[in-house]
């Protein structure tokens, strides 16, 4: 259930963004904030969440973040402007950046191997691949029966419920050792990664423009500053070792790109719906269900093939079917039927992601130790946090662009808003072309090389993973 309150939250607002931009008096410029500010302080604090997770305690940080998450939400449900609204979406994602990478450290000590290991990271995956999707259906059912304000005051009922089971099931673990915290890890990643994100927002105004160049340049920067920093100091936020091994850097790089196409180009489709097919929030909601549903059709069979193949020819394939799925959707029309136009592409998605979504977990954490399990945990989930928020940048830049060169030229508004989209898709399918040659040339060996192997301690209930 962790799983699905943080994720769904990345796009159940996403419905709501017209009521709300209209009754809050949110600007055009401001609108793609209300989704960025969570997915970025999400993306950016998932380190620091995943080290206080190995550090002060599993259970405790996973208490404290739904806490945190319960009151942020609270907060954004009740904004009266559009600046508080997006200040409460960011201090929303801090927290969820202590929740995520706790709950996901306890699955991974809790089945530290075999079947029950690929099973319960099956789970995990589905749910995360899911989630978006169930965020926009229920996001249309309040917002068309309630309000936009209940798409965040809805998690009340997520975080009681996660509390008192919580309370009631869940037991510490934590890291062995004297700890310390890395703050100017967490302050250079913090500031690198907010700094590249803005600059790619600023690139509407030219990728040439002073800011654009100054903001990315950065952004580089404070991320080298990172990297010599975590290369020298004792206890670092994100040790070089979990993401230099070339098998999981090739997965944090292909789960990157599928929170670029989750976050960034589905909310164009989202747009689509409601701006151009002029579908109610309820209905545009229910036509992304397609692809929730393929998506939970295929993983048993996924899972399968998992088991028999190993995941190397699933993260081939799977962005090969997902970039077939998005080309198809370039070819809306403003009078389109969503049966012909819209409805096959969702189905080669689902299948396409579903191939990833099954593997992907538990392959980023291939050959990780126990005592990098929180961190581990983290950078999966803030990879495709911050591959989503520079997905949106990069795809509104794109979509606008698209729509401004269609308005010179004259087209109706309906068929230049149709342009940007369909620029947005193209975009968002090339790099799915990208995620499988990143697969290609990456995730390389033997099938039992790549399914981790946990060796478990019954004495003192730890976990050590080793790679073959």
């Amino acid at each position: 259930m962790t799983e699905l309150v943080v994720v769904l939250d990345t796009t159940i607002v996403t419905i709501a963004l017209p009521q709300a931009q209209q009754e809050l008096s949110l600007p055009d410029g401001q609108r793609q904030w209300v989704v960025t500010a969570y997915a970025l302080a999400f993306g950016a604090l998932l380190l620091l969440g995943g080290r206080i997770a190995d550090y002060w305690g599993r259970k405790r940080t996973f208490m404290v973040g739904m806490l945190g998450f319960g009151l942020a939400s609270t907060w954004g449900g009740l904004a009266q402007g559009g600046i508080e609204l997006i200040v409460a979406r960011g201090v929303q994602g801090a927290f969820a950046a202590l929740l995520a990478p706790a709950a996901l450290a306890m699955v991974t000590v809790m089945f530290p191997h075999g079947r029950e290991r690929n099973i319960a990271f099956a789970i995990f995956g589905t749910v995360a691949g899911t989630g978006a999707a169930i965020g926009l259906v229920l996001g249309g059912v309040l917002t068309e029966f309630a309000s936009w304000r209940w798409c965040l005051l809805v998690n009340i009922v997520f975080v009681v419920l996660g509390m008192v089971g919580g309370a009631i099931l869940l037991s510490e673990s934590k890291a062995d050792g004297n700890n310390h915290y890395d703050i100017w890890g967490t302050i250079t990643v913090t500031l690198g990664l907010g700094s590249l994100v803005y600059g790619f927002t600023l690139a509407e105004h030219g990728w040439g423009s002073a800011d654009t160049v100054i903001f990315i340049s950065l952004g580089v920067l404070f991320l080298a500053l990172f990297v010599w920093i975590q290369a020298r100091v004792r206890e670092p936020l994100l040790p070089l070792r979990v993401i230099t091994h070339p098998v999981r850097a090739g997965a944090f790089l292909i789960q990157a790109v599928v929170g670029s196409v989750m976050i960034g180009s589905m909310l164009y489709l989202t747009f689509h719906f409601q701006l151009v097919m002029g579908m109610s929030p309820l209905l545009s909601g229910v036509a992304n269900v397609a692809m929730t549903v393929v998506i939970m059709a295929c993983t048993p069979l996924v899972t399968r093939a998992l088991n028999t193949y190993g995941p190397r020819p699933l993260m081939i394939l799977g962005p090969l079917f997902s970039a077939a799925g998005l080309f198809y959707l370039t070819g809306i029309t403003p009078t389109g039927s969503y049966f012909t136009e819209v409805l096959p592409a969702l189905a080669l998605l689902g299948i396409g992601l579903s191939m990833l979504f099954v593997p992907l977990q538990n392959l980023s954490l291939t050959g990780v130790q126990a005592e990098d399990a929180g961190v581990a945990s983290a950078t999966v989930n803030s990879t495709f946090h911050i591959g989503g928020s520079i997905g949106l940048a990069v795809f509104t830049v794109i979509h606008a662009k698209a729509v401004e060169g269609s308005t010179s030229a004259g087209v109706s508004q309906a068929n230049a808003f149709t342009d940007g989209f369909s620029a947005a898709f193209l975009a968002s399918g090339i790099a799915m072309i990208a995620a499988s040659l990143l697969a290609i040339l990456m995730i390389r060996g033997k099938k039992d090389d790549l399914m981790p192997q946990w060796d478990y301690d019954e004495e003192t209930s730890t976990a050590k993973s080793e790679m073959h």
